[in-house]
């Protein structure tokens, strides 16, 4: 019994500590969307099972992205900063190739017409790798102060890179003190091949993946912490400004890409999580989470889920994984001549769903 009360008192001074020490967050109120239910096109199924899982090489994990060239070659790019390559066909068959390391975390990617890939890398910013296998930084720095964490991108026809900054408060490794603070430093940005560098939107909620319209008229953005798609207009009268593609998302949007017809793939990290949803209106309580270790925040269960939309927002169809037996936490989603090529956070593989 004594043992007991000794452990009660224990844990009493831990709770009475870590009430006393100063939160790293100074979270906002805030009221999340109301989900919409999984069902009609949301359906729940088990179809991204048929996905086939590449492993990546031993050791390494986390394919947040695949891009592919027009030799058919896969590029990812991977937690210990490496940027992959595997080809299939040749000397190289089934054997991974590390092209170049970026010495931060290469997230987004995106191929240009000469092969070259562009990389959104959320520690070194935006960068490039050329066929001489060197690396170049296009961006790392906006008005003299560094970018924060760059996230995403694509390119335009006329060669103009679009691309993600998620947060300017957070660095990549407190991305969950973002989700909790609930005050958005998101941005959209447009590198011209000039290399004039131009603020497009701000105010994102944890800006993530980019995809350019067919017209170019466009551009989305996936803001991941308002379970949210939006548009930024790049012509016409409404030129600049933002509207909503797609809201109160039951899950939570990560990558997303531009099909052949104009259609638009979303890669859903997980399911929202009701318990986090239930706590933004209560600031305080959020401080005080973000006072524990990562393992004990209210983190969704791993997920597969990947959603097609239509050119004007409409959910089309809806593929999932719902026990994660294949692929879960799906963060890119790249459709190609051969099927839909899948990317995640932690996993050792990248996936393929054949058409």
């Amino acid at each position: 019994m004594r043992s007991l009360t000794y452990v009660a008192v224990g844990f009493g001074v831990i709770i009475g500590v870590a009430l006393l020490l100063p939160s790293p967050i100074n979270s906002a109120a805030t009221t999340p969307s109301t989900p919409q239910l999984l069902d009609g096109a949301y359906a729940p199924n088990d179809m991204l099972q048929s996905a086939q899982m590449t492993l990546l090489p031993a050791g390494v994990h986390g394919g947040e992205d695949v891009a592919l060239d027009s030799n058919g070659c896969r590029y990812t790019g991977v937690d210990d900063g490496s940027i992959l390559k595997l080809c299939t066909g040749g000397e190289e068959a089934d054997r991974w190739q590390t092209v170049a390391n970026t010495q931060g975390r290469p997230l987004g990617l995106a191929m240009t017409p000469s092969d070259e890939l562009i990389i959104a890398d959320g520690v070194r910013g935006l960068l490039k790798w050329t066929h001489e296998g060197t690396l170049q930084v296009l961006a790392d720095h906006y008005q003299g102060e560094a970018l924060g964490v760059v996230d995403d991108v694509d390119i335009g026809n006329d060669g103009t890179i679009y691309f993600s900054d998620a947060s300017t408060h957070w660095p990549l490794a407190q991305y969950l003190n973002d989700a909790l603070e609930a005050r958005p430093s998101g941005r959209l940005f447009a590198f011209k091949p000039s290399g004039e560098l131009t603020l497009l939107a701000d105010d994102l909620a944890f800006a993530n993946g980019v995809a350019v319209s067919s017209d170019q008229s466009f551009v989305l953005v996936n803001e991941t912490y308002r379970y949210q798609i939006t548009k930024v207009f790049l012509t016409g009268d409404r030129k600049g400004e933002k509207a909503i593609f797609a809201d109160g998302l039951p899950s939570i949007p990560d990558g997303i890409a531009r099909a052949g017809d104009g259609s638009f793939w979303v890669a859903m990290y997980a399911l929202r999580s009701p318990v986090l949803d239930a706590l933004h209106p209560y600031p305080w309580i959020k401080n005080q989470m973000a006072k524990l270790p990562s393992w004990l925040l209210p983190v969704p269960p791993a997920y597969g889920l990947i959603v097609h939309f239509s050119e004007q927002g409409e959910v089309l169809q809806s593929l999932h994984d719902r026990a994660a037996v294949t692929v879960g936490n799906v963060t890119s989603v790249q459709p190609e001549d051969d099927g839909l090529h899948l990317g995640t956070l932690h996993s050792g593989a990248i996936g393929v769903l054949r058409f």
